[in-house]
């Protein structure tokens, strides 16, 4: 165990690295953060902020040698880099974790040996292996890079016609993945610490628009079979990849009523930002107290909560109408602190409650239109 008023490490200072930076602080930890934006959000509750690339060795070594923990809070990290600073500190998840999940076709792979429920899919290395691939699903598929790609890029919607060189120019290795028929997306998140103790939140349901989440809800407003058989995946992904942290699976369900998984996060998830007033422990304390092996904390429903992610978008015209959000009972604007507003860029999130999932999910769309008037 990592008691209170130690010091965790950080590897990313962005929204979700400031969020679990505050949780910690609240726990009394002290934070350190490394990240290559010196105005990073997390600069401001941080102790120590510095200031490098995410394959950094020398300075995620430096980093891990002042704290009694590292963990991270994006995935775009260099492994060789995550090794070094786990000789001089505990880091969770750990790199093995990161390894398996960062590359979605070793990720796929993994889901497949651990006899997980996913759909069809295939690895691709070349425009013609993408375009037999597509052809095998029917013409109707989702190309993505094995890297990066996070909220849309990186990808490539195949509908019909074959995707051409130009379309897929840039991707390098890729894994090809069938459309499924969705009746909802829904998201489930996990913690475990070190000493094997599990939980797991009640799942959310999630939207998106331009692949980009625009709202969430908690509790899901799905049958209760699903949300038990979303729940016994999240705690068997959790046991069989050892998972020391937090771990966000993003399930598809289908017009069959069968789940299937889409993609892992061993992190804090944008879709659980709703915790932080829909349940007794948010994610990011969940987080804090996970890798610092503290006993977990409850993740039973306090009150349906949804959120509506802010992107850069909204500042086009000059700043958002806050107040007109605000005036509306319930509602929560939550900002992240970066200086540069860009389209497509997560800026923040509303939150709002209501007496069901349903009825917090129009509340907050309701104020996300109050603020361009």
């Amino acid at each position: 165990m990592i008691p209170p008023g130690r010091t965790i490490g950080i590897l990313g200072g962005g929204q979700l690295g400031r969020m679990t930076a505050i949780a910690a602080r609240s726990l009394g930890y002290g934070v350190a953060v490394l990240d290559p934006d010196p105005a990073c959000p997390a600069r401001g509750v941080a102790d120590r902020v510095i200031t490098a690339d995410f394959d950094d060795e020398l300075a995620a070594a430096w980093l891990a040698r002042g704290v009694d923990v590292v963990t991270f809070e994006i995935e775009k990290l260099g492994l060789a880099a995550l090794a070094a600073a786990a000789q001089r500190a505990p880091v969770r998840p750990g790199p093995a974790v990161l390894e398996i999940i960062q590359d979605r076709g070793r990720q796929r792979a993994w889901l497949a040996r651990a006899g997980l429920p996913q759909g069809p899919w295939a690895t691709a290395e070349t425009p013609d292996e993408v375009r037999a691939a597509c052809a095998r699903f029917g013409g109707d598929a989702f190309v993505k890079a094995r890297f990066g790609g996070y909220d849309g890029r990186g990808q490539v919607r195949v509908n019909g016609a074959p995707p051409t060189d130009a379309a897929l120019r840039g991707l390098g290795g890729v894994v090809v993945e069938q459309a499924l028929p969705l009746a909802a997306e829904l998201s489930v998140m996990v913690a475990r610490r070190p000493s094997g103790e599990i939980a797991v939140f009640p799942p959310a349901l999630n939207h998106h628009e331009d692949r980009i989440l625009a709202w969430s809800a908690i509790p899901a407003p799905l049958p209760a079979a699903v949300l038990a058989e979303a729940e016994a995946i999240a705690r068997e992904i959790a046991t069989q990849i050892a998972l020391e942290g937090l771990l966000a699976i993003e399930l598809f369900w289908l017009p069959d009523g069968s789940l299937r998984v889409n993609e892992l996060a061993p992190r804090p998830h944008n879709s659980f930002h709703a915790t932080e007033r829909a349940c007794v422990t948010s994610q990011f304390e969940q987080h804090v107290r996970a890798v610092c092996d503290l006993p977990l904390g409850s993740t039973a429903l306090v009150q349906p909560t949804a959120i509506a992610n802010l992107l850069g978008d909204l500042w086009e015209g000059g700043p958002p109408r806050f107040d007109a959000a605000l005036a509306l009972p319930g509602v929560r604007l939550h900002l992240y602190g970066k200086a540069e507003a860009r389209p497509g860029r997560k800026m923040g999130h509303l939150s709002a409650i209501g007496e069901t999932p349903e009825a917090a999910a129009a509340h907050v769309l309701k104020a996300a239109a109050a603020l361009v008037g």
